[in-house]
């Protein structure tokens, strides 16, 4: 019997900060393992969870925010995206209100305007993925 071999499945979001219905930007982490550098909030799905659940969970894990999904943003499936090993990840566009809290594997947490993303010190494709959404 041949061995299955599969890439590992993560979720990313595009985390939108909202004050009732002010725009405060996108929340962005600092990650405390490496790659290090800036990243969207996300990991890996693990056995027996949707994407959905998965994604939620990870932006509560690494911002301590309670987020709802907006909508699906896209696959991203570039097997050199991470440098540890093939991952696909599904990117969801998500709303959050509150104070984000670094946790989990997030060394910090920041809260960015468009116009300032730091676009060049995201880890794996997230600059990639922030500069298609802003396309949009």
């Amino acid at each position: 019997m041949r061995e299955i071999k599969t890439p590992y499945v993560a979720v990313d979001a595009i985390l939108r900060l909202w004050e009732g219905d002010h725009f405060k930007g996108l929340v962005i982490i600092e990650r405390l393992y490496p790659p290090y550098g800036y990243a969207l909030p996300g990991g890996f799905v693990e056995i027996g969870e949707r994407v959905e659940t998965a994604v939620l969970r990870e932006i509560r894990e690494e911002t301590n925010l309670e987020a709802r999904i907006s909508s699906l943003f896209g696959v991203y499936s570039d097997p050199k995206r991470d440098p540890r090993f093939h991952v696909v990840s599904v990117v969801f566009v998500c709303d959050a209100e509150g104070a984000p809290k670094a946790g989990n594997d997030a060394k910090k947490v920041r809260v960015f305007k468009l116009e300032e993303l730091p676009l060049d010190s995201m880890t794996f494709d997230h600059g990639r993925i922030l500069i298609d959404y802003l396309k949009r």
